[in-house]
């Protein structure tokens, strides 16, 4: 749907705005919202997390330009935060709601948290209000049960009294303002209304490019086809490195020189797919499939990808013979490099491979203490232990794993970089074997001249 400077919606700077969940996404989305002039309300369960905001300060310490947003709006009086979400409604124009939606351990999706919030937010909506929604969900969600849950808490009915719309969050931790800049922003409302709505609401807070899709169902796809062409995409990759192993070739170079094609864009194999979007949201996309089921691709990229981690554990065994028994590390807890999240990693399925054949597993990672890894369910390695790690799996690239001393491990037979970031020659002047997902001993070996 095209937006023309005709448009009659336009949203005032006096607009109060309520911004629901203040989590890694939601609290920059705030202080965004507020940097262009609007007061903002920040709602979240945890009262210490509205402790904190409300000093001035901010509990996610990783997100570049975040800390000093924070502070400088809540100096200003454009940001305040609370608990009491309901009341915080009561006082907004706009309300935008971006709590997680999760899958548990069979891939079924939870509501629970979401249902919560739009429960809290009906009791508070005034006639006149527009609601957003943000967070990442199954197709048909927003118009039909989140619709009818605010309806039937506020008593007032969706494109009559009250706009309703979808805009997916499209944005990665670490990068997020940078990403609201560059990224343009989809946007589909239940009505024309609505969606104009919306979209006037998005241009007072954003400078990207806004694309207006005809439903909140189109605009609740958009985010699904995405991430879920990422996987599948990732999942061709591990395909064709596992191919190029069993043959003796370089996956990373192929798919380098098949890149330079302009119609070619093969991702990156790796020992598994990590994080809040790329490995969930394929399953709130498969939540619709029809009766019959057609999305068979997605259903297997799935599988792929989270049986990586039991192929670079075969690969490491086929080195050091059977694991049983022996101390195995693995490097990096977090979903990807310099993250501090560990939403879905890889780590954990590494973790259950290498328990399955007995071994006793250690884990590293510089963004987390001994007390956080342990509460995570994992077991730090600690200095007396290191002279018996026979392999080491480097699972999240750290910039810090860069410089990483792999001498402290006099016993190390093998090394097996799985995001293809460690220095080959340097590890194998210890007398570690180096091997990587996707490129054979025999392709490292011609890629060295011969030497092993």
């Amino acid at each position: 749907m095209p937006i023309t400077d005709k448009d009659v919606y336009t949203i005032s700077k006096a607009a109060v705005v309520a911004v629901v969940g203040l989590g890694k996404i939601g609290l920059p989305l705030a202080v965004q919202y507020a940097q262009h002039g609007h007061r903002v309300i920040g709602c979240d369960i945890n009262p210490e997390v509205v402790s904190i905001i409300n000093k001035g300060k901010s509990h996610i310490l990783e997100e570049p330009l975040l800390e000093e947003g924070v502070a400088a709006v809540v100096a200003r009086g454009l940001l305040s935060a609370t608990t009491h979400t309901t009341e915080a409604v009561r006082q907004a124009q706009v309300v935008v709601v971006i709590v997680p939606v999760a899958v548990n351990a069979q891939h079924e999706v939870v509501f629970d948290t979401i249902d919560a919030a739009t429960l809290a937010i009906g009791a508070g909506l005034q006639p006149g209000t527009l609601v957003i929604y943000e967070t990442t969900l199954p197709v048909g969600t927003t118009a039909g049960r989140l619709a009818r849950l605010l309806e039937q808490r506020s008593q007032l009915c969706v494109g009559r009294d009250f706009s309703l719309a979808f805009s997916p969050e499209r944005v990665s931790s670490g990068s997020i303002f940078r990403d609201l800049r560059l990224y343009p922003k989809v946007v589909g409302g239940i009505d024309e209304e609505s969606t104009a709505a919306a979209v006037a609401f998005y241009r007072s807070v954003l400078d990207a490019e806004i694309i207006a899709m005809a439903s909140t169902a189109d605009a609740e796809f958009v985010k699904l086809i995405e991430t879920t062409y990422r996987d599948v995409n990732i999942a061709l990759a591990n395909e064709f490195a596992r191919y190029a192993d069993g043959h003796g070739l370089d996956t990373m170079a192929a798919i380098a020189a098949a890149n330079s094609q302009p119609y070619s864009h093969i991702h990156t194999p790796g020992v598994g797919v990590g994080g809040h979007c790329i490995p969930v949201y394929p399953y709130f996309l498969l939540a619709g499939d029809l009766p019959q089921p057609v999305l068979t691709l997605p259903r297997h990229a799935r599988q792929i990808n989270d049986a990586m981690a039991t192929y670079a554990v075969e690969r490491v065994e086929a080195i050091t013979g059977p694991l049983a028994g022996r101390a195995v590390l693995i490097l990096g807890v977090s979903y990807r490099g310099d993250v501090r999240e560990t939403a879905f990693t890889s780590a954990r399925l590494l973790l259950h491979a290498l328990q399955a054949r007995g071994a006793s597993v250690y884990v590293d990672d510089p963004l987390f203490g001994e007390t956080e890894l342990s509460a995570e369910g994992y077991t730090p390695l600690i200095p007396e232990l290191k002279e018996e790690i026979c392999a080491i799996l480097l699972q999240a690239n750290h910039r810090a794993y860069r410089s990483f001393d792999f001498s402290q491990f006099p016993h190390c037979k093998v090394v097996l970089d799985g995001r293809m970031a460690l220095d080959q020659e340097k590890i194998e002047s210890l007398g570690m074997r180096y091997i990587c997902i996707g490129r054979s001993d025999v392709a490292c070996s011609a890629r060295d001249g011969g030497e092993k």
